[in-house]
């Protein structure tokens, strides 16, 4: 496949989502997954600020590892105004978050940093998207729930997945609310000089 790096690039999660959506961009990378524990940084934080740290958090954990190459953690994060709405633990906190949902506009966030110790660079940035649910049946939301699909996903759903149908409209990025802002993304590549879209001579 072809790929626009310049220079090596380390992918500090482990998210089969963001693997897919750098694959699609053509960015040739590494998975190294940033062992932290999220439990460690306050939820009560304003959410920008909370999404941001994480993904510091996860990129800083990982990159001394690689000194030369370009490192990028991320987190995303569904917000209904100043309240965080985490991974649901199991069915009931799923249809509690779902029913807290339902009919009403939220906000997915997820931030990225970018690194890279031998030049001390490090950029930061956090996308918003809103979301608009439809309004739900305790049928739909019980049966969404059952699926499993919520469980290792902000806010208990997944718009790429079977929870498409929830789904009345969005505002921003599509793949932001996957779990990584595409274009913000490689903006901020191709900034750094990460990437190129030159061919080689």
């Amino acid at each position: 496949m072809k790929t626009i790096n310049k220079e090596n690039i380390i992918l500090a999660s482990g998210s089969p989502r963001r693997k897919e959506l750098m694959a699609r961009a053509g960015i040739d990378f590494k998975i190294h997954v940033a062992d932290v524990d999220e439990s460690e940084v306050d939820p009560n934080m304003a959410p920008e600020e909370y999404v941001c740290l994480l993904s510091k958090i996860k990129a800083q954990a990982v990159a001394p590892i690689y000194p030369g190459a370009w490192t990028i953690g991320a987190d995303t994060i569904v917000a209904v105004g100043n309240t965080i709405l985490g991974k649901p633990a199991g069915h009931r906190q799923a249809v509690d978050m779902l029913t807290r949902l339902s009919g009403r506009d939220h906000s997915v966030l997820t931030a990225f940093t970018i690194t890279r110790p031998s030049t001390n660079d490090m950029v930061t940035k956090a996308v918003n998207t809103r979301v608009r649910f439809k309004k739900l049946s305790t049928d739909e939301i019980n049966w969404y729930a059952g699926t499993g699909e919520p469980y290792d996903k902000a806010g208990g759903y997944g718009i790429q997945g079977i929870g498409a149908f929830l789904v009345q409209e969005i505002s921003g990025s599509y793949t932001n609310v996957v779990g990584l802002p595409v274009c913000e993304l490689i903006k901020t590549l191709l900034s750094l000089g990460a990437i190129s879209f030159k061919e080689a001579k």
